[in-house]
């Protein structure tokens, strides 16, 4: 009952800014149309339509922080930046009439005016009648008291004592209207704010297509980044080859060279030599070994992402809080692309932040694998900066995935990320 109260309060709250906002877009309205017309007197009507437009989408950003907080998601930036043609404009002035250019040629421009146009009615009528039908309820509930206080006529009749011409048989059969209306009203109140809502978003949220256009280039953006990855990847297991594994592998080779000239003549050189070239052989499978690891740990393979990330785990030089829930198998990229991404997070937990101690949550939420990654260090990690926390963003970004970084100066700092693992 209590959490149905304070539900229907915050609908009430929420009637009563859309109502707030209802009545902001009347001037801008009456201002819009003002603005024509006063273009033709010395263009005072696009410095007043300029003022118009940018108190329009200040109102409208009101609407759409409120629509990003409802409904748990925060919409595409929805203007236009720059032009679209390419123009020749010089000197502030001209900038500014391309700027406005811009501006008036923006659909959502247009959008937000037509959401103003449809929240005036709208947001004033939900209130009215949230308004109405809570004093309708409060009046036939209390109709019988009204008419014990007010037994003869006086100069403020309420309307309940009117319509039933102070009947108290009538008075009385209000009283079950009165607790009807007060039920429904909660309702009523339900549907008018999720109606305003649905007119935000459609209206106010990106286009399907600003949608697409926003996931095509993300989806560039982050094939150049892997592209870019994946080159500095195959330089770096050049380089580990050539200058670690080869060069032992050569140093084997000599030394059994050496001991196959000398093995006649020197049989305990040789031995040495034989010696020598078994621990340089152990030596550099050891480091194609850890190459190897590098590039897809055996362990992830053969036990899965749970297992891998208690086997990372138990490798740690910090303790380690380890809450698992994930009780499938996952794609084989997908489950590289998380392993890496938290054994990332764990190495910059324990070479920067200074922390003592480390926090892994990881949760299958069916379509999303959410992963959490907390340490109690100095914060101030910045996600920008650093290739750590760069390549833990273009490593989830080739699917989707996402990186939410929370590190005050003094800590804690808090990774969230999040992977697309629908099957």
């Amino acid at each position: 009952m209590r959490r149905r109260i304070r539900a229907h309060i915050g609908d009430i709250g929420s009637i009563g800014i859309g109502a707030l906002l209802g009545a902001a877009a009347l001037p801008l309205l009456v201002l819009l149309v003002i603005a024509g017309p006063a273009s033709l007197v010395g263009g005072l009507g696009l410095a007043l339509f300029a003022g118009v437009v940018w108190t329009a989408r200040r109102v409208a950003g009101v609407q759409r922080r409120r629509l990003a907080r409802d409904l748990d998601r925060e919409p595409l930036p929805p203007y236009r930046t720059g032009p679209e043609r390419t123009a020749v404009v010089a000197g502030p002035v001209g900038r500014a009439f391309a700027r406005l250019g811009v501006v008036a040629a923006d659909p959502q421009t247009w959008r937000d005016f037509a959401w103003l146009l449809a929240q005036l009615p709208l947001g004033i009528g939900s209130l009215v009648v949230v308004v109405a039908l809570w004093l309708q309820a409060i009046q036939c509930i209390a109709a019988p008291l009204l008419l014990a206080l007010l037994p003869r006529p006086t100069g403020f009749d309420p309307v309940v004592l009117e319509l039933t011409g102070r009947s108290a048989p009538g008075v009385w059969l209000l009283v079950p209207l009165g607790i009807a209306s007060a039920l429904l009203t909660p309702l009523v109140a339900r549907w008018l704010v999720a109606l305003q809502r649905r007119l935000g978003a459609r209206l106010l949220g990106p286009r399907t297509r600003d949608i697409l256009d926003a996931r095509l280039r993300r989806v560039t953006a982050a094939r150049t980044d892997i592209a870019d990855a994946s080159a500095a990847e195959l330089r770096r297991i050049e380089r580990d080859l050539h200058d670690g594994a080869q060069a032992r592998f050569i140093s084997v080779a000599m030394s059994l060279g050496v001991a196959e000239d000398v093995i006649d003549d020197n049989p305990a050189g040789a031995k040495a030599m034989l010696a020598e070239a078994r621990a340089d052989a152990g030596a550099a499978l050891t480091e194609l070994r850890s190459l190897v690891r590098g590039i897809h740990p055996p362990v992830l393979s053969d036990r899965g992402l749970n297992g891998a990330i208690q086997a990372l785990v138990l490798g740690s030089r910090l303790p380690v809080d380890l809450d698992i829930r994930l009780e499938r198998r996952l794609k084989p990229p997908v489950e590289a692309a998380a392993y890496f991404a938290i054994a990332e997070s764990l190495v910059n937990a324990i070479r920067h932040s200074g922390a003592r101690r480390v926090r892994i949550s990881v949760e299958d939420r069916g379509q999303r694998l959410a992963m959490t990654v907390s340490d109690d260090g100095r914060g101030g990690a910045e996600p920008d900066r650093g290739t750590g926390l760069l390549g833990i963003r273009r490593r989830l970004s080739a699917f989707d995935g996402s990186l939410s970084v929370v590190s005050p100066p003094g800590g804690p700092t808090v990774l969230d990320m999040e992977l697309p693992c629908g099957s």
